[in-house]
């Protein structure tokens, strides 16, 4: 499962791969393969990821197509 709607969000604040995965702490080719679905992103990250972009944890992983506040 590729992770596309992380790709995009990314892409749409203008932010790099190395920022986004310098905001995880975690290696920059790891999060690339969370963002090609080579890799399972683990929770915690999805639950930062969801926080920092401000939108619901199932819009980010794109299982809703309605995009929400985080926590909403």
């Amino acid at each position: 499962m590729k992770y596309q709607r992380i790709e995009d969000m990314r892409i749409d604040q203008d932010l790099t791969i190395k920022e986004i995965s310098a905001l995880l702490e975690c290696n920059r080719d790891v999060y690339s393969r969370y963002e090609k679905g080579i890799r399972d992103i683990p929770i915690d990250y999805v639950i930062r990821l969801a926080r920092f972009y401000d939108c619901s944890v199932d819009y980010l992983l794109g299982v809703s197509s309605k995009k929400r506040k985080f926590g909403d």
